[in-house]
């Protein structure tokens, strides 16, 4: 039989501790709460009943997958006459937790095995100055066994083992120069690298008497790192979610690991659950359903930031255990944000939980008394994430309806482009789409922050001015050689004015200050005015009215429009397919608009005097149509200071055979186009100058609509706003 589990707590060695050396400055008062015995990292003493039970029932194949492969790794581990080192950190981890779940001795062993082998490996990545991972996730599965197999340990093997997990982390915190491809980032990234480590070496290391010094400094610079990470993220999603950056891959991925994990062991350390003071971690499933767009497949997205426009499907892989840890935590205290969680986990393609923290099923001890799914259909049409910088429109939910992402506003410059008002728009396929990639950054560095990154690539307007300076982003190789006539500045532009019904949304932008440069020898600001304002008459009109206004009519202007295909051209009507999807784009002013193709081969990333072409690789033509072979050009026909351009575009499936019938409405002060859709018409006009102002006029529905735009920004709270 197996043995009882044993949980002692280290009193004499906290004892002696003290007695040997006293921490440089006195711990603050809430380290007190930590509890004194071992296990504190997940679960404790306290918790371990529920926890094993959950394994043994609920979660009994998720616990078998575990088992299964900590038999595997002792088996490998006995047979091995030598094993050259490795990092086991995930599987000393699993091992140690089937220890405690059985009390044999062979998965001890096994775990102190893994344990011994990942230490030699830290060590000769640091002599070698080679990284261990850009995650923290190995280093603190190795520092969670060691927690759960402290009990086990005689005092040498707790020195040695916690002993040399200190001194790993410290050799990469202090390496000079630091160590390439270790991540080195803070609270506002995703805060997954090396300095992740600190808070659980802390937890497990006090009172131990081991390293006391840089113990207590870790466990108080963990917490301060984690408190600061929970008010960058609250102050990220605000009130209607979101995280520390809208590029999905991110948000969607790893990035809530960090604040979950220290949800979990602050509950498992000291008792106290802070997860419902941070309802912002809830909000996220309310960011995820607005990014989805629905396909009767796989989701996609819209490509916002440093995507990948090889597929923009919606990173799924991690949200399954995601909205299940929403469910847990926040199952009653925010319960509109679990019951959405729910309903997510219901259709994410991976209804399974990921194995990265493979302990996390055994935590959802509360996950079956989580409130019931909440269906989607009756949110409104367009969601504004003001502290995200987007406004997501759709005329519905399913496969055939129309998607949309407009970007303005917004904190976070985290993998954000310089892509003030630029607008994406799905029905059937990408029609309107970010253009460039993110693909095989190392070979495509200069791609990524030449084009991709840069206004150019997106649908924006461009002023070009001599000589202003480049734009800088990350990537491989030199700095960004020029600018194409774009943004300055990730950050600066505001929504002016949004609203939702069940007919039309309206926004409506200035991203005047993100034209704006840092003045170099002198240089003048090109830009006085750039706004930007949509009408989306659903489901399938968008008229887009911009206004631009240049300190020298010599900088000449460009408005843009991204194709996955070479679109054909008649007159000034583009017409554009892509998938099931067709596109028709109106141009009515400039009255003396001109327009001009660029893109195909060796030519569809063209920007600053060059093609900044990638290496494709295997990528087949679907992936090089998904970034953007094409680009609509419209110019004006002489050099103004002032210019205004007003776009219909329609878009449906490829049985749309012709555009509906558009007019142009101008007069000395508005512009605006009647749009005739068949049962209904609708007159939209705008303001030429002064306030960014508007009307909106429809015949042939009930209730008539004749009324002006509105001048304020809705606001949107929770999930049901």
């Amino acid at each position: 039989m197996p043995r009882i589990l044993r949980f002692v707590p280290c009193l004499p060695i906290l004892t002696l501790s003290l007695a040997a050396a006293q921490p440089a400055k006195p711990l603050p008062k809430w380290t007190q709460q930590i509890r004194q015995d071992h296990p504190r990292l997940f679960f404790n003493q306290d918790s371990w009943t529920q926890v094993k039970a959950r394994a043994l029932g609920q979660e009994k194949v998720w616990y078998e997958r575990t088992k299964k492969a900590a038999d595997n790794l002792a088996t490998k581990l006995s047979k091995a006459t030598s094993t050259p080192p490795k990092d086991y950190g995930p599987d000393a981890a699993r091992t140690a937790f089937v220890y405690l779940m059985t009390g044999e001795e062979r998965y001890l062993t096994t775990a102190k095995q893994a344990l011994d082998l990942s230490l030699q490996f830290y060590d000769a990545c640091f002599k070698e100055q080679k990284s261990v991972n850009w995650y923290s996730t190995s280093r603190v599965h190795a520092t969670m066994a060691l927690d759960w197999l402290f009990n086990d340990l005689n005092n040498e093997e707790r020195e040695h083992y916690l002993g040399g997990l200190v001194r790993a982390v410290q050799n990469v915190l202090s390496a000079r120069p630091r160590i390439y491809r270790e991540n080195y980032s803070g609270h506002t990234t995703g805060y997954y690298g090396i300095r992740n480590c600190k808070w659980f070496l802390g937890c497990t290391g006090l009172g131990t008497g081991i390293e006391s010094d840089r113990i207590n400094e870790w466990l108080v610079a963990g917490y301060n790192d984690n408190m600061a990470l929970l008010q960058h993220r609250k102050r990220a999603g605000g009130d209607d979610g979101g995280g520390a950056s809208p590029t999905l891959g991110y948000v969607f991925g790893a990035y809530p690991w960090s604040e979950q994990n220290f949800f979990y062991t602050w509950l498992s350390a000291t008792g106290e659950n802070i997860a419902p003071d941070w309802p912002h971690g809830a909000w996220l499933a309310n960011y995820v359903i607005w990014n989805w767009v629905e396909t009767g497949g796989k989701p996609l997205e819209f490509g916002w930031g440093d995507t990948p426009h090889t597929t923009n499907r919606l990173p799924t892989w991690q949200l399954y255990t995601h909205m299940a840890n929403i469910r847990h935590l926040y199952g009653a205290a925010a319960p509109e944000a679990a019951a959405l969680a729910r309903h997510l986990q219901s259709v994410v393609p991976e209804k399974q939980y990921s194995s990265t923290w493979f302990i996390y099923p055994f935590l959802l001890t509360t996950l079956e008394q989580s409130p019931p799914p909440f269906e989607p259909e009756t949110l409104p049409h367009a969601r504004h994430f003001d502290n995200m910088g987007q406004i997501f429109m759709r005329s519905g939910t399913g496969a055939d309806d129309t998607y949309a992402c407009f970007t303005a506003g917004g904190l976070l410059s985290q993998h954000r482009h310089f892509d003030a008002l630029n607008v994406v728009i799905y029905h059937g396929a990408h029609l309107a789409l970010d253009s460039g990639t993110r693909h095989a950054e190392k070979e495509n560095g200069q791609h990524l922050k030449n084009y991709y990154a840069q206004t150019v690539a997106h649908n924006c307007v461009l002023v070009h001015q001599p000589g202003e300076p480049a734009a800088n982003y990350w990537g491989e190789g030199p700095r960004v050689a020029a600018n194409h006539g774009g943004q300055h500045k990730q950050l600066g532009s505001d929504v002016e004015a949004f609203e939702t019904n069940d007919q039309f949304v309206y926004v409506a932008g200035d991203a005047t200050k993100t034209y704006h440069h840092s003045q170099p020898d002198g240089l003048p600001q090109k830009v006085s005015e750039v706004t930007r304002q949509i009408v989306f008459i659903m489901p399938s009109h968008f008229v887009i009215f911009d206004r631009v206004t240049a300190t020298d009519p010599a900088y000449r202007k460009q408005w843009l429009l991204h194709t996955a295909h070479r679109p054909n051209i008649d007159g000034l009507t583009a017409q554009a397919d892509h998938g099931k999807g067709r596109m028709f784009c109106r141009t009515l002013l400039p009255g003396d608009a001109g327009i001009e193709l660029v893109g195909g081969p060796d030519n569809a990333f063209q920007a600053a005097g060059r093609n900044w072409s990638i290496d494709p690789g295997k990528l087949k033509p679907e992936a090089l149509a998904m970034m953007g072979q094409w680009r609509l050009e419209v110019n004006p026909g002489e050099a103004r200071r002032d210019d205004v351009f007003l776009h219909v575009i329609q878009i449906g499936s490829q049985e749309l055979a012709r555009m509906s019938p558009v007019e142009l409405l101008e007069t000395d002060t508005i512009a605006g186009a009647r749009i005739d859709t068949g049962d209904e018409s609708w007159e939209i006009t705008f303001a030429k100058t002064g306030e960014l102002a508007g009307h909106v006029k429809a015949t042939g529905k009930e209730p008539i609509l004749d009324r002006p735009l509105i001048q304020t920004v809705t606001p949107q709270k929770g999930i049901v706003p």
